[in-house]
């Protein structure tokens, strides 16, 4: 197997890449409105409700009809995971990797078509889109390679007369919750680890964006996974999504998502069910109020395109996103009215369009929270841009930026996960990293400094789980930026990192004497 590397993105320059997303653009339209049966093993179901995924750029287009799940048929798809995962756990690291690398190549060909999905059902813009489709292959390819490493396990402290070895072996059967903004890498991530340590999975994709999710399933299955190793179960979260969680059988939950729904997964697993004999692992990864700070001295253009890139990327709907900026008040007039000037600049629209920018926010749930942080903004402080919906038609916010806020006010403590900027002024680069830190979380941040010492105490100081050097603090890539957050971020899991995997596994030591 060769070494790992990162899948390159498309930034669609190429004709032949831009003809090729515009047909799957077409066939996507062509197909809106199909329905997908729930699969349970060999059995299909038509259930009474259903779960619509709609399109966020107009709510009124259907793209494809999901059965909501029962109890009955969660509690089903468990007991198939269940007697799945007493032969499943004796598969070589070696085919379960092939499982893997045979899904990551039927995906790499099906390229186009995820692209066009997650425009039409994520509201991602082309690159945004093909980024999410590389980090997908990505995942699958260097958890393929983690599954061997895992298997070879590593060398104990040897003693006369014994013979002691290591052995990894998988939790059991696991519930994979995963979040729709990255509604394909993050779903897959999280199912081909669990999967490529020998578990079994139920999979409950976020109500937004379950075609996506499909994807991965039909990839799993053309690859040649066994039935009942990978159960998709689509529903309503406080349904089955709580009776999963609390379930006796379930070993392990994996979830991405806001900190409030995390922490009550937390709880819940933490009860002991009747019938369970086990302590039940848990690994979430929540949310963010990530900062960017600019330092004295550094090229404020280069800062101010970071800043834009970091704030505004998929509409500020990553939990890496920038969402304060904070600056030395000697330079904050002039970065700021840099800022502001390359965010008046975004256009905003379909993503359809690949000429657009910004899409729209996931749904009109999201579009009314976010907007209800424009009226606390225009209180707390001063709107420099921004602060509207743009159109009657589709979840579109303008780019918004805020400047004056204090560090402690709503704007600069709390999870918006939207298009929204809060500027922040330090006097010096030691409140800069005060302020930083100010806030229950701990994810992502980035500085922007040519002073040494400045990029030293931010190493030692800046209290997240992803601190990123002169560059923006989103974009974090498979192997090369291991993720996960600290505080009420989450678990700090450490996704596509060599940590990663180990957290599906459990170590039994055995020692023969000679």
């Amino acid at each position: 197997m060769n070494p790992f590397e990162n899948l390159p993105i498309r930034l669609f320059n190429d004709p032949a890449e831009i003809t090729g997303v515009t047909r799957a653009i077409v066939g996507i339209k062509a197909g809106s409105g199909r329905e997908y049966p729930l699969s349970i093993g060999a059995e299909t179901y038509l259930n009474e409700r259903k779960l619509e995924s709609t399109n966020p750029a107009d709510p009124s287009q259907v793209l494809a009809v999901f059965q909501k799940a029962t109890k009955d048929q969660a509690a089903g798809a468990i007991e198939l995971a269940a007697d799945t995962f007493e032969s499943w756990r004796s598969t070589s690291a070696e085919d379960r990797a092939g499982y893997l690398l045979r899904a990551a190549e039927i995906l790499r060909r099906r390229r186009d078509e995820a692209v066009a999905t997650m425009v039409f059902e994520a509201g991602k813009n082309w690159i945004e889109a093909d980024a999410d489709l590389a980090e997908t292959v990505d995942f699958l390819e260097y958890y393929a390679r983690e599954a061997l490493r895992y298997d070879a396990g590593y060398e104990l402290v040897h003693v006369n007369g014994e013979e002691p070895q290591l052995q990894y072996i998988p939790l059991g059967v696991g519930a994979i919750i995963p979040p729709w903004n990255f509604p394909l890498a993050i779903l897959t991530g999280m199912a081909s680890a669990a999967i490529a340590a020998g578990n079994t999975v139920l999979l409950k994709p976020a109500s937004d964006t379950p075609l996506t999710g499909q994807l991965f399933v039909e990839a799993m299955a053309e690859a040649g996974l066994p039935k009942g190793v990978l159960n998709y179960l689509p529903g309503s979260g406080a349904e089955i999504g709580d009776y999963i969680v609390e379930h006796p059988r379930i070993r392990f939950i994996a979830f991405t998502g806001s900190m409030e729904v995390g922490l009550g997964i937390n709880e819940r697993a933490a009860r002991i069910s009747p019938g369970q004999i086990w302590v039940k692992r848990v690994m979430v990864e929540m949310g963010g109020k990530d900062a960017i700070i600019v330092d004295q001295g550094y090229d404020l253009d280069e800062a101010a395109a970071g800043v834009v890139a970091a704030t505004f990327g998929y509409q500020g709907q990553k939990c890496s996103a920038c969402s304060r900026l904070i600056v030395l008040q000697d330079i904050h007039d002039e970065l700021v009215a840099k800022v502001v000037a390359l965010t008046e600049d975004l256009t905003v629209g379909p993503p359809e369009d690949r000429n657009n920018f910004m899409g729209p926010v996931i749904n009109g749930s999201a579009m009314r929270k976010i907007s209800s942080y424009f009226e606390i903004g225009s209180r707390e402080g001063r709107l420099l841009t921004g602060g509207q919906r743009i159109g009657e038609t589709g979840n579109f916010l303008a780019p918004t930026i805020f400047d004056n806020i204090a560090p402690d006010g709503r704007l600069a403590q709390e999870e918006v996960f939207g298009p929204l900027l809060a500027v922040i002024t330090a006097r010096d680069f030691g409140e800069a990293l005060e302020i930083a830190n100010n806030t229950i979380y701990g994810l992502t941040g980035a500085v922007y400094s040519n002073n040494e010492a400045h990029l030293e105490l931010a190493r030692q100081s800046f209290h997240v789980g992803n601190l990123y050097l002169n560059r923006k603090c989103t974009g974090a890539l498979v192997g090369v930026h291991p993720f996960g957050g600290f505080n009420m971020s989450g678990t700090d899991s450490k996704a596509g990192g060599r940590d990663y995997l180990g957290l599906f596994l459990q170590a039994k030591s055995i020692s023969r004497k000679v």
